[in-house]
């Protein structure tokens, strides 16, 4: 996205985000029914690296990698400034967005202790990639959340090949602005039109939880207790098939 395109969100809704769980906001966004439930999210082998960390949103700047072969330019792998300046006319907070196209994905890290802290500087709050990240303690030390298949001792030929298109991690397809969110369960995109809609979801979901599980505490518990407390839930809506 353009950035002289993009509008921001409220500084409340990625509040909201940052204090709440992935699962939660998950499931306020199945009752707007925009996308199918099987959609939306990283699938595979992409982990959190810091599950301690509290929740993290961002708006995706884009671009891809490798590390197994040597760049033709640029062999030192932070001077590739043009991407520097890319992520940085793009609005706070961001995420790094980082598709390795290496036939063996995570050869070597791009993400490591340099660049937490150029990405920190320049608003990003955390990476993801197929691929893999370094010097994590560092990395946890500043606070930086990352989202990768492994760890690697060597960034080895990590390069950026392109940027500022969209890529596909984990079957998500991810585009430049996207809002992505994302903790100790994984990460999801939050489509914009649900957005502003999320406060009063997540409210709702969070009290129908609590209320059922009072009903299964309760020492006269019993299905016909709970058969009756479910009834129809509004909460649970048939898939979008649209």
């Amino acid at each position: 996205m353009p950035v002289d395109h993009f509008v921001p969100l409220s500084t409340e809704i990625l509040a909201l985000l940052r204090e709440t769980d992935t699962c939660t906001v998950s499931n306020a966004i199945e009752t707007f029914n925009v996308r199918m439930r099987n959609e939306g999210f990283i699938q595979d082998a992409v982990r959190c690296m810091f599950p301690d960390f509290a929740p993290v949103a961002g708006y995706a700047v884009t671009g891809r990698i490798r590390a197994a072969a040597p760049p033709i330019a640029n062999l030192c792998y932070y001077h590739r400034m043009d991407w520097w300046e890319y992520v940085a006319k793009m609005p706070s907070p961001k995420i790094m967005v980082l598709a390795d196209v290496d036939r063996a994905a995570g050869t070597g890290a791009f993400v490591g202790e340099i660049h937490a802290e150029i990405g920190s500087a320049l608003g990003c709050v955390a990476s993801l990639t197929n691929g893999t990240v370094r010097d994590v303690p560092a990395l946890e030390r500043r606070g930086f959340q990352c989202f990768a298949g492994g760890v690697s001792v060597s960034h080895a030929y990590a390069h950026i090949v392109d940027f500022g298109e969209p890529v596909e991690i984990g079957g998500l397809k991810i585009s430049p602005g996207d809002l992505l969110h994302g903790d100790r369960h994984g990460v999801h995109s939050i489509p914009r039109e649900t957005a502003g809609r999320l406060a009063g979801a997540v409210c709702a979901i969070r009290e129908r939880e609590a209320e059922l599980i009072r009903m299964c505490r309760r020492t006269d518990f019993s299905l016909d207790k709970l058969r009756a407390l479910l009834g129809h839930d509004p909460l649970c809506l048939p898939p979008n098939r649209t």
